[in-house]
């Protein structure tokens, strides 16, 4: 990293993704010719909610494009909690089921917390168990958070060191910012500063960041003043902003205010096409894992 940078570079995701793919590819083709098991996720989708299904569909998509076998299962929005146990139990049992995740959000009537808890660790390709969570902790995680994975490839891909760096997570969800900040310390053996909702005076640690990683869902969060020169910006928040100034009637935007705080960063994702991307990436090297585990 550079303290003055005068032009940014853009981490691309997708390109990342793509690469990380036919890595993943390459690999299922060798098992193939090796008589080895192909790996297999299995897929539960509940309701019809529009952004599920599409985050579905990518998914399904991506298996096909390295070779793994899927399963697909969508249920109505009013199916028990009961009955859903009942089929995440029969997935858990399915031996020929390498990897194994259930589409968030849930139905209100649907605990969250008792579903996961409920899949299998080893199947757990999302990584949010409390087993595989508080396994980052550990000297062999198992697997991992998706989408923290995803950040860190990005890291280690675009050689961008974290050892010794003041890196700022910004946002303490358990499926982004409390993972990446335990392996950004435990991995990359980072300073590590988490912020949240209760944060005060937020820029007064964004602006010491080396590191500034972003995941909260509010877009324009971060502005150029928050931001030091040099600083390499991760934004992982997704939103939907709606309006007819945007050709299709809306866009997606992440916490970073882009233009003004890339001018300040030597590194910078954006919106989309960065981290969100290598979160199936990672869902999918995750299924590799736990195939390679399990039958080496």
């Amino acid at each position: 990293m550079t303290d003055t940078p005068t032009t940014y570079a853009l981490i691309d995701g997708r390109k990342v993704s793509g690469e990380i793919k036919s890595e993943i590819s390459a690999k299922v083709h060798e098992r193939k010719l090796s008589g080895k098991k192909v790996p297999h996720l299995a897929i539960i989708l509940v309701g019809d909610d529009g952004a599920s299904q599409t985050y579905v569909d990518h998914k399904v998509k991506s298996c096909k494009e390295v070779g793994f076998h899927y399963t697909m299962m969508r249920f109505a929005d009013t199916i028990s909690e009961e009955k859903l146990i009942k089929h995440i139990d029969h997935v858990n049992d399915d031996e020929d089921v390498d990897g194994f995740i259930v589409q968030l959000p849930l139905p209100a009537h649907i605990s969250v917390e008792r579903i996961t808890e409920k899949i299998r660790s080893d199947k757990d390709v999302d990584g949010f168990t409390n087993h595989n969570f508080g396994s980052i902790t550990s000297k062999n995680p198992l697997l991992l958070p998706a989408t923290p994975y995803g950040v860190i490839e990005l890291l280690r891909r675009y050689n961008i060191p974290t050892e010794g760096k003041h890196c700022v997570v910004v946002g303490a969800s358990r499926i982004v910012g409390a993972p990446l900040s335990m392996m950004l310390a435990e991995q990359g053996h980072a300073t590590v500063t988490l912020c949240h909702k209760y944060t005060q005076n937020l820029a007064e640690y964004t602006s010491k960041a080396d590191i500034l990683i972003t995941a909260v869902g509010k877009p324009g969060l971060i502005t150029a003043d928050m931001v030091k020169e040099g600083a390499v910006v991760i934004d992982v928040g997704t939103t939907r902003v709606e309006g007819p100034q945007f050709k299709n009637g809306y866009a997606i935007k992440g916490d970073v205010d882009f233009k003004p705080v890339a001018a300040k960063a030597s590194y910078i994702t954006p919106v989309p096409g960065g981290v969100g991307p290598m979160t199936i990436a990672s869902l999918l090297l995750n299924t590799l894992h736990a195939t390679e585990k399990r039958n080496p």
